[in-house]
């Protein structure tokens, strides 16, 4: 094995002069489909950034609505190139995650649309917490509390129709608790 070690620098050392070496790919956005939901963010859009913060971690640009509901400072701001998910912005700052659609996206643990009640149960245990659908009564909200004090006040919800993941959010409290997002 050392000798194999030794023959791969030595042949390095002896390539031709003009012989190009391979470069690293250009970085691609920091932002993917590849990113992951953690209590508090997506990736590296954290719970709190502005959404010119969150375009600077992210490498891409959001588009944010014009303005929220009559009255309210809540409004959606969504990265482009990245369909089905959504930034809550209240008073100039990110609250919440919301994955509406986007079937690549996943928790930290890996859950994600369309896994079952049971997958969601097994991930994260006697972690979460089960509460009737406000609108389908066959469906459910699987709310995880993480037990670090530092994370007390975020949560992740999984919505379902009482057996698979139609949606999931993340975020602060009260925000990631808001049924209706906005409205």
């Amino acid at each position: 094995m050392r000798q194999a070690f030794v023959g791969t620098i030595v042949g390095l050392c002896l390539l031709p002069v003009g012989i190009a070496i391979a470069q690293p790919p250009k970085q691609s956005p920091k932002l993917t489909e590849a990113s992951q939901v953690g209590t508090n963010g997506l990736g590296p859009v954290l719970v709190g950034m502005t959404v010119a913060e969150a375009e600077k971690a992210a490498g891409r640009k959001f588009n944010t609505d014009k303005e929220g509901p009559a009255g309210m400072t809540c409004l959606y701001s969504q990265p482009q190139g990245l369909p089905g998910i959504g930034f809550m912005v209240v008073d100039g700052r990110i609250a919440r995650i919301d994955v509406w659609s986007n079937r690549k996206i996943t928790t930290f643990r890996g859950a994600k649309i369309g896994d079952s009640e049971a997958r969601i149960k097994q991930l994260y245990g006697k972690q979460i917490q089960v509460q009737q659908h406000e609108y389908d009564p066959k469906g459910h909200y699987l709310v995880f509390v993480p037990k670090d004090k530092a994370d007390r006040n975020f949560r992740v919800v999984f919505e379902t129709d009482g057996q698979k993941v139609t949606r999931f959010r993340s975020g602060k409290l009260p925000e990631v608790e808001y049924v209706e997002g906005c409205a």
